[in-house]
């Protein structure tokens, strides 16, 4: 079997039918081992720049530094890009100053913009140096902009014309021009002032006669953004209104920049992850952080969640007698808890999505709230008619089974309250949903439930 065959070969096996399988890392670093740079530029070759990437991150430290050296001048700049920023820095010191700059210039400038914001001022300086000059002074202004504003994700190359032109001039511009963007959707029209004041799609400008003027076929969807508007309400834009493309303005509404459907997207995937890794309390963690960094970020919201347990503990301490009365509750008490947990989570979920795609508003707050509590009071009604029979049978006892189903109507009635109101005070005071709804939730809904069938069972069976 050659090498070419351990990364492309089918076994039918789900792991092996990626680009990047077992045996493909395997040969990779057996050329590693052996130094052997033919044979690991030969394995390489056939991979994409995320696949290389993803390998970067998968081996050790050691193995990475020396398969960094050995591919030596093959390294691509797209590499850098689709690195996890918690190694890309290490990738970066183990490059050559002479590799390092030929990567760099290979990479269109939002994307160079993207790659030093994660970086160290030294290591920025360095890479800011390779640069030719024009280069390095759209990168240096881009950098001016606010952090995860539209002047951060937009790239400088735009490929534009005067609105009077004709098709005709337009694709003769193109056709002399030499360095147009590798990727490009839209010719954008500009004023005299370079004001841009619509764009017209690739397949508009090739299917259109010659002598039809660019201004007649530009697209309604045309839309701009200003530098230092936030890159998820771009985002948001270009998912709400199906751009391709968009440009950037300046305060004067001259043309400095355009955004792309694949970094916007970007942007919405990077949302979403982050929310579901919020959702669980460990902020923005990765597979390459260190141990000490991942105890640091997760540490502050275990403490939190000690705190919340030890308040639904001292709501069980103020029934100490009645569950010396009732050893039964002891072992039924959990449930109400966790069926409570469960259903706030389900409702906290969806609240919180929602608010992050501006789904959820004030104008339809109440009706979205009002269907969360009736889910909850029938979803309770129907477990509590289940767990009342069970709570029957199991221990003889008629009244306790409707103690057990009340508290469970009372807790799911609550967990749908909590799970939509939570998240949409935490948006309004300023405080990521996402991250501190959690807690909040699970407090409100082990606090209700321990109270509701303690209480009950208090006022009716002792």
């Amino acid at each position: 079997m050659s090498d070419q065959d351990v990364i492309t070969e089918d076994t039918g096996d789900d792991e092996d039918a990626y680009a990047l399988d077992r045996r493909a890392v395997a040969a990779i670093l057996d050329a590693v081992e052996l130094g052997d740079a033919e044979a690991l530029t030969r394995l390489m070759e056939p991979l994409h720049a995320a696949d290389i990437a993803d390998l970067l991150e998968q081996i050790d430290s050691g193995d990475r530094q020396r398969l960094i050296v050995l591919y030596g001048k093959e390294f691509d700049g797209e590499i850098l890009s689709e690195l996890d920023e918690g190694i890309r820095e290490e990738v970066i010191a183990a490059l050559s100053p002479q590799v390092l700059s030929d990567a760099v210039r290979e990479m269109e400038s939002d994307d160079v913009v993207d790659l030093l914001e994660d970086l160290e001022k030294p290591q920025q300086d360095a890479i800011l140096e390779v640069l030719e000059a024009a280069d390095r002074l759209a990168v240096e202004r881009a950098l001016s902009f606010p952090e995860y504003s539209a002047g951060r994700l937009m790239q400088r190359e735009v490929v534009m014309a005067p609105e009077h032109w004709t098709v005709g001039e337009a694709i003769d511009f193109m056709r002399g021009h030499e360095d147009l963007p590798d990727q490009f959707y839209h010719l954008i029209l500009v004023d005299p002032r370079l004001r841009p004041t619509g764009y017209v799609t690739l397949g508009k400008l090739m299917s259109s006669p010659r002598v039809v003027k660019l201004a007649d076929i530009v697209e309604p969807s045309f839309r701009t953004f200003d530098v230092d508007e936030p890159e998820a309400d771009v985002a948001y834009a270009f998912n709400q209104y199906h751009l391709i493309s968009a440009p950037v303005v300046d305060d004067d509404g001259r043309l400095v920049g355009i955004i792309t459907i694949d970094d916007a997207m970007i942007v919405l995937s990077e949302e979403n992850e982050e929310d579901i890794l919020r959702l669980a309390g460990v902020g923005d963690e990765s597979l390459a952080d260190s141990t000490l960094l991942i105890v640091r970020r997760r540490f502050p919201w275990l403490a939190v969640n000690l705190v919340t347990a030890i308040m639904a503990s001292l709501v069980i301490a103020q029934f100490e007698a009645t569950l010396a009365a009732v050893v039964a509750l002891a072992v039924l008490m959990p449930i109400v808890a966790s069926m409570g947990g469960n259903a706030a989570t389900q409702s906290m979920t969806v609240a919180v999505r929602a608010l992050a795609t501006r789904d959820l508003t004030s104008s339809n707050a109440l009706r979205v709230l009002r269907r969360e509590v009736t889910a909850g009071l029938l979803n309770g009604c129907a477990f509590a008619v289940i767990m009342g029979i069970v709570g029957y049978i199991w221990f003889g006892t008629a009244m306790l089974g409707v103690v057990l189903g009340a508290a469970m109507i009372i807790n799911l009635v609550v967990a749908g309250l909590a799970g939509v109101t939570i998240p949409m005070i935490l948006e309004k005071v300023g405080v990521d949903p996402a991250l501190a709804s959690g807690a909040f939730v699970t407090t409100v809904t082990d606090v209700v439930g321990f109270f509701a069938f303690l209480g009950l069972a208090a006022a009716v069976l002792i």
